[in-house]
């Protein structure tokens, strides 16, 4: 269970803004928008509190052109990844062998990235994977394939974001695995 307070103070003290909670409803409509579902630790912050400001999703903004930037929020771990597989070859090897053709390696990415778990955004690249459906999972700092586990749960994470904890007191032993995402991160 989370210490919502504790949360609250530390975003006072970073000086970030956060408003009144999402509705059960509100829940609903923004995972049937965006197909998602909040990892149960998460959805618990944000029914008390809703972070507002630069960096933070806008999860209450549900007009056309709000769905089609929040899209784009969520579609960030997916393109950076399809930019590393044209530009940089990566080329995840579970995937098998891939194609020659760039456009047929692309092609396949993207299918093979629908496999992996989902993730949901927190706080400017910061991401925590749907899957599984469970209370603490890792927070992950996902840019293109350059993903690292930024906090073993969701409290461990805040504490390292607002600088209250130092990132290399994690206890990186406690970070549950999470397929594919952990595979690319280097530091586990």
């Amino acid at each position: 269970m989370l210490n919502i307070s504790e949360i609250r103070q530390l975003f006072k003290l970073n000086g970030l803004s956060f408003t009144h909670g999402l509705t059960n409803e509100e829940f609903k409509q923004i995972e049937k928008t965006y197909d998602l579902r909040f990892p149960p630790d998460l959805r618990e912050m944000l029914s008390h509190m809703l972070p507002i400001g630069h960096g933070f999703p806008i999860w209450r903004d549900l007009s056309q052109r709000g769905i089609a930037s929040m899209r784009q929020y969520l579609n960030m771990p997916l393109e950076g990844i399809l930019f590393d597989v044209q530009y940089n070859q990566f080329w995840y090897p579970a995937w098998g062998e891939r194609p020659e053709d760039n456009k047929a390696a692309l092609e396949m990415a993207r299918q093979q990235y629908a496999k992996v778990p989902p993730l949901v955004p927190l706080y400017n690249h910061r991401y925590m994977p749907t899957e599984p459906y469970e209370v603490g999972n890792p927070v992950l700092s996902v840019y293109q394939t350059d993903v690292i586990v930024y906090g073993a749960n969701l409290e461990d994470y805040l504490q390292i974001e607002f600088n209250r904890k130092p990132y290399e007191d994690m206890d990186f032993a406690s970070v549950k695995p999470i397929e594919f995402w952990l595979d690319l991160d280097r530091t586990i």
